[in-house]
């Protein structure tokens, strides 16, 4: 498992244990406590899910986190870290791979 930049995550203020959740839930979970976060704040994710190591950059991606690595907790289970931008765009609630729609005026149609 790759290991992220330990200066980067060394001010690990905040910690979900997700557990043994499959994916869906643990992003439910991860996405409801990212809207709780400043921006610029350093968030640690353990997940024993494999699909973690893969699901948990494409959605920081998605969403336009920062995925700064992963490493092991002391116990042996696995944790990824992340860091809350500011700039983010937000996830559907009740549905992480879905990002919400933007509030911006639909276009004229021409019809009346």
């Amino acid at each position: 498992m790759p290991v992220g930049d330990p200066a980067a995550v060394s001010d690990v203020p905040e910690t979900v244990d997700g557990g043994d959740r499959a994916c869906g839930d643990l992003l439910l979970v991860l996405a409801h406590r990212v809207r709780l976060l400043a921006s610029g704040t350093p968030l640690r994710l353990v997940a024993t899910d494999p699909a973690a190591a893969i699901d948990l950059p494409a959605w920081c991606h998605l969403t336009g986190h920062r995925y700064l690595g992963a490493g092991q907790q002391p116990d042996g289970r696995p944790h990824y870290d992340l860091r809350i931008a500011a700039d983010s765009r937000r996830t559907r609630p009740g549905n992480p791979w879905r990002l919400q729609p933007t509030t911006s005026a639909a276009p004229p149609t021409g019809r009346t």
